[in-house]
């Protein structure tokens, strides 16, 4: 093989040049240079597209400045009885927002163990956890993780939405040193633990901590409170109600990591290791004692706060005692299961003659007045239709119901009142029954006719509602509302909304006025003969007054006979009582014509209690009251509507001649069950025409109330119901239970303007000499009567002649008198 030399460059001149030589340090530093270039190069382009990155996720990102000043997340808001006890709790989040400070350490430190132990020693981001979450999230495709702080976790639950993309995890990111720059690690804190969800719809820790031990959060154990910051990570897999096994695991979790980070000591770890979890039954409110109250407590809050009430933290004392609530509850609702029994209600439903079978079910048909509606029914109206019953599934517990043009299904397990006996659906209402039913939800429409494929919700009317409502005579706070049998909020409150002829409880109203002008006196001796009024009104006495004499005014009361009020009415003028019913707190509309007299313009039964707790509380009209008092959930409280100024608008004495008469009726009349009450009692019944509203009302020194029971649709209960046996057993069952153990007390009398004389029975004038038949009667002082009765064997007639309508003498009317417009 021949090898051959290479030659170097021959140099022009003829000599030979040798090339400099390279060396490494020399490529190197040319490299170098180079790639410095390169990485400034970059650094710079990496500078600006990172400016020019966060100026755009930074234009539109959320002020973090004020956050804690303007923190308000939705709150609870709770309705409080007057003692404290819990009526219901109003929300959309279930949260109660507590302050950091009040919060034990290892509350604190048991939920930093379990979701961020370096949460006081970072900037707000764990770069470690983020890189992580990111490759994990790079290798699946998608978003699967996240590594966020507890100020990441803030910024995500209150500041941003919760999509899992890489523009929010950036906004995160930039709003979290945001965050860290404007609050103190306390205050981020405070919201975490006030925002976090922890299951069953509980938000906060002090919500879950009523929830899952009935205690606030502040009385937490270390045990609880590690049990209860492992939830975090996973409310629905570490519920220790759905999972108390699953929950205990991660309860030690957490221990030992609070343990490791040496938040605990070794014996505060054993002891909480070693400690027995025992969960509360929960702390669910109903409103199933007070659904009424709270439906007027929220009412107002809406009013006087429209934008704070939405996001809630109120607290709204109202004035409910919780004993008299439960026991009004408990009384109307004998009354009207009693009313059911006497009248068949509580029974299966019955085919009927034309359409039986011999399988039908034993029961009822339907009054003959109770025809069966033809037409599309309308949910608007709120009206009560008759339907025939089509079919029923007794897997569902529901029959349907052919309502007009449209089908319905009653839920049969809602309305146990009429079904005592749980009878299936089939067997309580057999195909062919009628019954009276009303709309739960408007009928479903399909294109231009009513659907027959969806089933609107109906509701049984089978029989009568009740209402009763109390006030303290001192306060006139309303102690106690029911306004249904029911316990549905936000339902129709008869007590409030309801207006319904009081019938014969108005009477008093009339006769307070004839007293207080002086026309009348309790011995003041009034014709009960038929007679024919202006107008062709003829009014009858309840049942026909057998008695053809002249009754006393006592007497004409205790036993509610109507021509001795048409005939006060009159004299006195109804023009003149219209106003003095709207000074008692009578605000419905009044006509001023004679049919005043016997109730027949309608009031709401709180309206009626108020006017007889101005009986009661000695002449003057106090408006009642059911919200005493709201605090926001800043601690201030809420200025509540200035309330109507009380008003005097009988005397003393005048009220109490009113009282003493009342108590006749209580005595020998027509309320004389209420003699069961074993105290004091003022009251007066009353039934309206046909017996569709039965009432009475009454009161002791200490609690006026006023019981109602009627059909929502003016259906007349029945010849035999009426306000002494219907509605009265209700009103004295309440007062027992509202009465019990207090002790008997008399009505007040006032120190003057009272005179107590002894007078002829027969005549209502002074006894004569030796007259037997004589009795203490009050007066208002000045109006005692000066004649003297004569014997009756020597002048029967001669009382009667000399007063026809009055014994009080023109000598002895008030100057009040004038102006009287008869």
């Amino acid at each position: 093989m021949r090898t051959t030399n290479a030659e170097p460059p021959s140099d022009p001149l003829g000599g030979h040049k040798t090339p400099p030589r390279k060396t490494w340090r020399a490529s190197l530093w040319k490299w170098t240079k180079r790639f410095s270039v390169a990485a400034f190069v970059l650094a710079v382009l990496s500078a600006v597209t990172l400016y020019f990155v966060i100026h755009h996720f930074e234009r539109d990102l959320p002020d973090v400045s004020d956050l804690r000043a303007n923190y308000r997340p939705p709150q609870v808001t709770r309705v409080l009885a007057r003692d404290g006890t819990l009526l219901a709790e109003l929300f959309v989040e279930r949260r109660t927002v507590v302050p950091i400070e009040s919060l034990p350490n290892h509350v604190k430190l048991a939920v930093l163990a379990a979701e961020d132990a370096r949460f006081y020693e970072h900037e707000g981001l764990n770069y470690f956890g983020i890189a992580r979450a990111m490759l994990r999230n790079l290798k699946a495709g998608r978003t699967v993780q996240g590594g966020s702080t507890i100020t990441q976790q803030v910024v995500k639950n209150v500041l941003l939405d919760s999509e899992r993309t890489y523009r929010r995890k950036i906004r995160e990111a930039l709003l979290s040193r945001k965050l860290e720059q404007s609050l103190t690690k306390d205050q981020i804190l405070e919201l975490y633990l006030n925002h976090i969800y922890f299951g069953h719809g509980r938000y906060g820790i002090e919500e879950a901590a009523r929830d899952y031990f009935g205690k606030s959060a502040r009385e937490l154990s270390i045990a609880q409170a590690a049990l209860m910051a492992g939830i975090v990570a996973g409310p629905e897999s570490f519920s220790p109600r759905r999972d108390l096994k699953k929950a205990l695991v991660r309860q030690d979790y957490v221990l030992r990591q609070m343990r490791a980070q040496r938040f605990l000591s070794d014996e505060q770890y054993e002891q909480a290791k070693n400690e027995v979890i025992e969960l509360s039954p929960g702390q669910d409110v109903k409103s199933e004692l007070a659904p009424e109250a709270v439906e007027i407590a929220r009412k107002l809050l809406a009013t006087l706060e429209p934008e704070r009430a939405k996001f809630g933290g109120f607290t709204i004392t109202t004035s409910i005692d919780p004993r008299m609530q439960a026991s009004a509850r408990k009384a109307i609702r004998e009354a009207l299961s009693a009313y059911d029994k006497r009248h068949g209600l509580s029974s299966a439903l019955k085919i009927p003659k034309a359409a039986q079978t011999k399988k039908a079910a034993k029961g009822r048909t339907a009054p003959a007045k109770d025809v069966v509606y033809q037409g599309t029914p309308d949910y608007s109206q709120h009206r009560v239709y008759v339907g025939t019953v089509l079919s029923s599934d007794d897997n569902a517990g529901t029959f349907n119901v052919q309502v007009g043009t449209a089908i319905g299904t009653v839920r049969l397990t809602d309305f146990e009142r009429y079904n005592p006996q749980k009878l299936a659906p089939s067997a309580f209402a057999p195909v062919g029954a009628q019954l009276r039913v009303s709309l739960l939800a408007p009928v479903p429409q399909s294109a231009d006719k009513v659907s027959t494929e969806v089933r609107v919700p109906l509701r049984l009317e089978l029989g009568p509602q009740g209402a009763l409502v109390a006030l303290d005579t001192r306060t006139r706070h309303v102690i106690a509302i029911v306004g249904s049998y029911e316990l549905s909020a936000g339902g129709l409150d008869r007590a409030m909304q309801s207006k319904r002829q009081p019938g014969s409880t108005f009477k008093p109203v009339v006769y307070s006025y004839a007293l207080h002008i002086r026309r009348v006196t309790p011995a003041s001796r009034i014709d009960v003969t038929p007679d024919v009024f202006e107008g062709n009104y003829r009014p009858l006495n309840y049942e026909g007054w057998q008695g053809k004499d002249a009754v006393s005014l006592r007497d004409a009361i205790a036993n509610s006979i109507n021509l001795v009020a048409v005939r006060v009415l009159r004299d006195v003028g109804p023009r003149n009582v219209v106003p003095w019913a709207q000074a008692l707190g009578i605000q419905s509309h009044l006509g001023a014509d004679l049919s005043l007299a016997l109730g027949s313009y309608e009031v709401t039964p709180l309206e009626l209690c108020g006017a007889y707790a101005t009986f009661a509380g000695g002449g003057t009209y106090i408006a009642p009251q059911v919200v005493t008092r709201i605090v926001g959930p800043d601690g201030k409280e809420v200025t509540l509507p200035t309330p109507t100024p009380s008003r005097r608008v009988m005397d003393e004495a005048e009220a109490y001649v009113t009282t003493h008469l009342l108590a006749s009726v209580v005595d020998y009349g027509t309320g004389a069950r209420a003699r069961a009450l074993g105290r004091p009692v003022a009251g007066k019944t009353g039934t309206s025409n046909e017996s569709k509203d039965t009432w009475f009302a009454g009161y002791t020194s200490e609690i006026a109330a006023v019981a109602w029971i009627g059909y929502d649709d003016n259906k007349p209960l029945g010849a035999s119901e009426t306000g002494g046996g219907t509605a009265l057993p209700a009103w004295v069952m309440f007062m027992k239970g509202a009465h019990e153990g207090r002790p008997k007390s008399e009505f007040a009398r006032p120190s003057s303007g009272i005179t107590v004389i002894k007078i002829d029975k027969r005549t209502g004038f002074l006894p004569y000499p030796d007259d037997a038949d004589v009795y203490d009667e009050v007066f208002l002082s000045g109006t005692e009567p000066v004649e003297v009765a004569t014997p009756p064997e020597s002048d029967a007639g001669a009382a009667m002649d000399a007063m026809s309508s009055s014994n009080v003498s023109d000598a002895s009317v008030s100057p009040r008198d004038a102006g009287v417009d008869p």
